[in-house]
């Protein structure tokens, strides 16, 4: 897969022509089973991200990982047995429009019925997040999905972020921030009552995610901001480079650094956080 680079905007481009539709959607639960279809089963059933009756508002970025999560939930209704609805939700931050043509487009052939709706989320970062348009980027952006979802009366809001995704954050925080804190699968929107953020892509390797893509011959977004296109040092970037360094000398390291937020030995550290207060390890050492 190579890169196309034009007014802020990076596209993803495969090698494959476009396959047809049905054999797109066959792949999912043929040729990726193992490594897409039955990983997304599973993150759904451990941590119930889906339940009857639910009411799920996919956001639909544009890139890889949410193209393939809405044609996994498209799955997932087609063949499971609990009753759910589903809302296709993108936002337009300010997209050039070119690639908005884009993202309707690989929407339309995918058989993505999107909702759209703008933002201006890129202007706003623009003018008052220069030193950090990333964090404030994302924020904003959920923020935004939180109401559409709630404007469309869902109780789930689902976002493309996997495995990759998770241990990243992992080590960012421990490495930049200073703290333990990993991705959670599910979290209770904090500003927006009755809502749920679930990441059904969670065990989900990224290569595993090109690979369908590039596979299916689709020309997904990865990144159209114009103001973190002129930014240099992404640590994420930076973060993704030194786990694959790692992985050369220690074995399924990136499972490793996954496992360790299911393992934590609340006996062996020094301090942590609950419900917005700190704790030290000294305030139970005597009561034993």
């Amino acid at each position: 897969m190579s890169n196309i680079a034009g007014e802020g905007c990076e596209i993803l481009v495969p090698f494959n022509e476009r396959k047809p539709l049905k054999d797109i959607e066959r792949s999912i639960v043929k040729t990726y089973k193992k490594h897409i279809w039955s990983k997304f089963v599973k993150a759904i059933k451990d941590y119930k991200l889906v339940e009857e009756g639910d009411k799920i508002a996919i956001a639909i970025s544009g890139g890889k990982d949410s193209l393939l999560m809405a044609k996994l939930f498209q799955e997932l209704k087609r063949h499971g047995k609990m009753n759910f609805e589903l809302e296709f939700i993108a936002m337009d931050p300010g997209y050039h429009e070119s690639i908005r043509e884009l993202l309707i487009d690989n929407c339309n052939y995918l058989d993505i019925p999107i909702k759209i709706f703008e933002s201006g989320i890129f202007n706003v970062v623009d003018d008052i997040a220069q030193d950090y348009p990333c964090y404030m980027c994302a924020r904003m952006r959920r923020g935004a999905l939180y109401a559409k979802a709630k404007e469309l009366n869902c109780n789930k809001l689902a976002l493309g972020h996997h495995f990759n995704d998770v241990i990243e954050t992992t080590l960012l925080n421990v490495l930049y921030a200073g703290n333990f804190k990993t991705m959670l699968p599910k979290l209770k929107a904090a500003n927006f009552e009755g809502i749920e953020l679930i990441r059904p892509l969670y065990y989900v390797e990224e290569k595993y995610i090109q690979r369908f893509i590039q596979n299916s011959g689709i020309w997904p977004l990865n990144c159209a901001c114009m103001v973190a296109a002129k930014k240099i040092g992404n640590k994420r970037h930076e973060i993704k480079a030194l786990i694959e360094s790692l992985k050369v000398n220690f074995k399924d390291v990136d499972k490793s650094i996954f496992k360790a937020a299911e393992n934590v030995n609340i006996d062996s550290i020094l301090g942590w956080q609950k419900d917005g207060n700190n704790h030290s390890y000294l305030d139970f050492y005597n009561m034993e």
